[in-house]
Order: structure tokens, then C-alpha cells, then sequence
């Protein structure tokens, strides 16, 4: 996957110069008067894990959903899901082309993401490359873990500093029902070892479903004061291949903050950055982090700062579009760095002001996580 050619000469385009975006006031700049400097790129649509909020194709998953529908007039929708070709999927050249000319537009922070990035041959290689990226201030990898262990040293000796895991139980049961394999302590030994190779901050994430793994949210805390790392609970949001998300499965921010409060002693972190997603709190006497990201009952869409970039090409400016923008095709269609450049802005500058998610006119996004990028 990591071979082949982008289809054109890197080297017949023209070199933007990163450092001068600020100066010229070319940057990516939407309608809203959001500058955007924070780029998501998915590199594989592939994942090993089948998680209940993303691809909930296992036993369980279809059991307890089927469950809540029984309930209520909930029809899901039969899962359709195709694996994008291989020969559509980018090239490591071509990600670092549109990275380059992203960081010549402003953008000063970029995030690996899959499906499950660590699926992608090499990868590696391409952190050497983005690291190399003269102005990309923050480059971080969003992993299951399950195959960080053979590449841990590697993506530190090629650049990358800062991780997030995905981990939403730390029983043994319950993690093999949400994310439909039994790989646990394969988990927690690469978020031990992200730890002593030196990356920081290492961040947890944990999609909080209630009647799931609600009852662990305590118990999730205490591994991050127990180990020292940021745990971050993620509102249940309606991205899964399935549709079968509902709304009386998402456990609100509020809800579990209070929970929080009744065993930790948490102290508000009071942050400078605008765009942050997540509401962030110290527990006191350890070194732990705590964040929430509520994007369902707190929506933060109106400082929104970021673009993102499929595995396939595609540009989108929310997680929740409906449409997405074909940037694969002016890659290889001969197009120079300008006019990928000047595509960039066209697009972003019609960015959706926001999701509608809990509107009556609120429709899914067209692709799933695994296929959009975390």
C-alpha cells in the first residue's frame, strides 16, 4: 500500500514556503472566520478491530443493539460497508505533498488516522517524512494499540512525539464486546510502552456508550492516576457503519463529569487555545489528566479549527459532511502545488458552521469513522 506512484512528478510542482502563510495572510480561512490549523489524515479506511461505535459488525454489537430497538421504532440499517481500493488509497508521496502544501496555508498541527493506522505498511516512513515538514509544530498518531508494540521505537526514531490510544473497559469481557477482540492486555502493554520510549503526553480515549461501559468511567480514571496519562471520555456519536446510534446511549458530558467529581478531586484547567476540544481538569495529587469531549450535548463547532483528509483523497471539512471534495483527482490529475492550494481554500471557505446533530433535520454523515478519520 505504500508503493506505487501519486501519479505525477513531486518534483515538477513548485515548493510553497511554510513560513511565509502568516505573513501573506494566505491561510485557510472559512466563511465563518475560522482559520483552520489543524489537519486529520487518514491513511487506511482498514481496521482489525469492529467497534460498537464505528463498525459494529460483530455478535454482540448486533445483540445489543437489537435489544434498544426492540424497544422503540428503531430500524437500522443493513451494513453495506466496501473497503476503498487499493489503488485509490494515497500514497505516502502524495500525503506528503498535500501536508506541505496544507503547512504552506497555516496549518501547524496534523494527526495520523485510520481505520487503524498502524494497518499501513511502513508507516514510518511517512512520519519521517511529515516530521521533516518544516512549520508542522504537532504531529500525533490516533492507534487501537494492538500492533504498536512492533513499531513503537520506530515512529519515535522517525519523529513522532505525541499518541492516543483507544480503550473503553478494562474488562476483559467488555473490551472483546466493544471492539469485538480479545486484546486487552495487548492494549495496555502499548500504552505502558508508549510511556517509557518517551512519548508525551500519551492520551486515552474512551467512547463512553451507556449500559456499555458507563459503569467503568471511574475505574478508567483511576488507571490514568494510577499510571500518569490523559483519559479522555468521548460522547457516543452517530458515525457507525450500522446507523444504529441513539441518542439515549449518549452518556452527556455533564453527566460525566459529575460522576467524576463524586470520587476525584478535579481541578479546572484553564486553557488559552479556543479551538481545544475537550474541557480538562487535574487530579490532584497525581499526574494525571482528565478531558471530556462532548460534542453531542456541547457542541464546540463554532471554533472548529480543523480540515480533514481521507484515505482515498477526499477532503472534508466536518465530521459530519455530507459531501466531500475530490482532491485525489487534481493529485493525479497534473495539477500544481498553487492550484492544490488554491482548491484548499475554495473548499474550506464553505466549512458547515456546524453538525445539527439532535435537530430534526439532522442527517448522518455519508461514511463512517473508520472510512472519515478520527
Amino acid at each position: 500500500m505504500t508503493g506505487g506512484s501519486s501519479g505525477t512528478d513531486p518534483g515538477s510542482h513548485s515548493t510553497l514556503d511554510a513560513g511565509s502563510s502568516a505573513a501573506s495572510g494566505n491561510l485557510l480561512v472559512d466563511s465563518h472566520g475560522r482559520i483552520l490549523r489543524d489537519l486529520r489524515v487518514s491513511i487506511t479506511d482498514r481496521c482489525n478491530f469492529r467497534c460498537m461505535y464505528c463498525l459494529p459488525e460483530t455478535e454482540a454489537a448486533a445483540n445489543f443493539y437489537r435489544g434498544r430497538w426492540a424497544q422503540g421504532n428503531f430500524h437500522p440499517e443493513p451494513i453495506n460497508r466496501q473497503w476503498v481500493p487499493r489503488s485509490d488509497i494515497l500514497s505516502f508521496e502524495e500525503i506528503e505533498r498535500v501536508v506541505r502544501v496544507a503547512v504552506s496555508l497555516g496549518i501547524e498541527k496534523v494527526r495520523l488516522t485510520g481505520g487503524e493506522p498502524l494497518l499501513r505498511q511502513e508507516l514510518e516512513k511517512l512520519v519521517s517524512k511529515i516530521s521533516a515538514i518544516k512549520g508542522v509544530h504537532d504531529l500525533a498518531l490516533t492507534t487501537n494499540g494492538f500492533h504498536f508494540k512492533e513499531k513503537a521505537r520506530a515512529l519515535r526514531d522517525a519523529g513522532l512525539r505525541r499518541i492516543s490510544f483507544s480503550l473503553d473497559s478494562l474488562d476483559r469481557e467488555n473490551f472483546r464486546k466493544i471492539t469485538g477482540r480479545d486484546a486487552l492486555s495487548e492494549v495496555l502493554e502499548s500504552i505502558q510502552l508508549a510511556q517509557q520510549v518517551g512519548f508525551h503526553p500519551v492520551k486515552v480515549n474512551a467512547v463512553i456508550i451507556r449500559e456499555v461501559n458507563d459503569h467503568e468511567i471511574g475505574s478508567l480514571a483511576q488507571f490514568a492516576v494510577d499510571h500518569g496519562f490523559t483519559m479522555r471520555f468521548i460522547e457516543f456519536m452517530p458515525l457507525d457503519s450500522g446507523r444504529a446510534w441513539m441518542k439515549e446511549l449518549v452518556v452527556p458530558g455533564k453527566e460525566i463529569l459529575h460522576r467524576l467529581r463524586s470520587g476525584f478531586a478535579l481541578e479546572a484547567v484553564v486553557s488559552d487555545n479556543p479551538s481545544e476540544t475537550a474541557k480538562r481538569w487535574t487530579i490532584r495529587g497525581s499526574k494525571a489528566e482528565i478531558g471530556i469531549i462532548a460534542p453531542v450535548s456541547e457542541p464546540f463547532c463554532g471554533h472548529c479549527n480543523r480540515v480533514r483528509l481521507t484515505a482515498d483523497g477526499k477532503i472534508r471539512t466536518c465530521l459530519f459532511s455530507v459531501t466531500e471534495h475530490d482532491l485525489r483527482s487534481k493529485l493525479r490529475g497534473g495539477a500544481s502545488d498553487e492550484q492544490i492550494g488554491d482548491y484548499l481554500k475554495q473548499v474550506v471557505w464553505d466549512k458547515e458552521p456546524g453538525h445539527r446533530i439532535g435537530q430534526p433535520d439532522f442527517v448522518p454523515a455519508s461514511r463512517s469513522m473508520s472510512c472519515i478519520g478520527g
